[in-house]
């Protein structure tokens, strides 16, 4: 009886019910925050992710993906265990900012050109803040200082990089080498004994060009029809990125009326004491948890000391917040990619960032 009850789903069931309660109690506060959430949707997430979606859509249907996993494969296996056109993914994840990696990695599951614990490695690293973001709105807007801009960057980003190197040890014995595998490796061999200088860019780029000739052979799809596909894709999506950022910030507005962000804070506080932190950030902490924005805002103001403020800003930044968490986790349950893996990877991110800003604060003049 007590296994039962302590099953996640039973756990998950009250929390819910918990929740529904304090919607019928504060009626107000939920139609305030749901229009919060939707504001936010519509005003900052919206403009940015839609042309993000459709444009991977579209370069899926042409073959670029398959050019640039090409053309990138001898970089992406030594460093990353990953095929080739996961660097495509690394890009568009690092300049989209979350939870484009994401959607990107399930899309090359579906199409088989990515194993299960290739799709794990790839979606725990590149689920990162976009620059826009990055730049604008917390160094510039929440901090007002830009200077703190390269070193947010520095450990956001280089921390990443970091978390993908030590994924390459995922599920390393369990993965068999495959035939496309030691195919890409005969190529790779062949093309570095065989060729110098310019004639070993031309062999590459020649094959790249290939795969993506026959990529957009095999999808059919006319200009019309793909645009249609993509916009509609894209439109599903952002529904469901919606949907979740709206309860997110519902479930984060009964929480603190509940008292339970006060009493989580509370205890956070005891912990950053002892270990040097200063107390204060522990609200920024706890915004962090549940949404990036919050998080981010609350470490901009809490006016604890620079250095640590941005330590803070980077680690809610490289979590994600429980809100990217939901997203990214809705893109995986349509795959057989594991959630743990991703959620073990953002809390090392996190960490990561934060010792990458005390390790460079000096370096970097501030």
């Amino acid at each position: 009886m007590l296994r039962a009850f302590l099953h996640p789903l039973s756990i998950t069931a009250l929390i819910a019910l918990f929740v529904a309660v304090l919607m019928a109690v504060y009626p107000v506060e939920t139609m305030n925050s749901s229009l919060r959430g939707l504001s936010i949707w519509w005003e900052v997430l919206f403009p940015a992710l839609f042309p993000f979606f459709v444009i991977s859509e579209l370069l899926l249907g042409f073959g670029i993906v398959h050019f640039f996993g090409k053309l990138l494969d001898p970089l992406m296996r030594p460093l990353f265990r990953l095929p080739g056109i996961g660097g495509f993914v690394v890009t568009m994840g690092y300049i989209s900012g979350y939870p484009v990696g994401a959607r990107l990695t399930a899309q090359l599951w579906a199409q088989r050109l990515i194993t299960r614990a290739e799709g794990e490695r790839l979606v725990a690293f590149t689920t990162t803040s976009d620059p826009i973001f990055l730049i604008g709105a917390v160094s510039v807007g929440f901090f007002q200082n830009a200077a703190v801009a390269p070193i947010l960057a520095a450990a956001h980003y280089g921390g990443g990089l970091l978390i993908g190197l030590l994924m390459r040890f995922h599920d390393a014995r369990k993965e068999p080498l495959k035939g496309q595998e030691k195919q890409a490796q005969a190529e790779n061999t062949a093309s570095t004994s065989n060729k110098v200088g310019h004639r070993i860019s031309r062999s590459r780029l020649g094959i790249a060009l290939k795969a993506m000739h026959e990529a957009r052979l095999l999808d059919g799809r006319g200009m019309g029809r793909l645009m249609q596909d993509s916009i509609q894709s894209a439109l599903r999506l952002m529904i469901v990125v919606g949907g979740l950022v709206v309860f997110f910030s519902v479930v984060m507005e009964m929480l603190t009326h509940a008292g339970f962000v006060a009493a989580l804070a509370e205890a956070l506080r005891l912990l950053f004491s002892l270990i040097g932190l200063p107390a204060p950030l522990a609200d920024a902490a706890i915004f962090g948890l549940f949404e990036v924005t919050l998080g981010s805002r609350a470490a901009g103001t809490a006016g604890t000391g620079l250095m640590h403020q941005v330590a803070i800003a980077a680690w809610v930044l490289s979590w994600g917040g429980l809100s990217v968490h939901a997203q990214v986790a809705s893109l995986l349950s349509r795959t057989d990619l594991r959630y743990r893996p991703f959620m073990t990877a953002r809390l090392a991110h996190g960490l990561v960032a934060m010792a990458l800003v005390y390790a460079l604060w000096g370096w970097l003049g501030l």
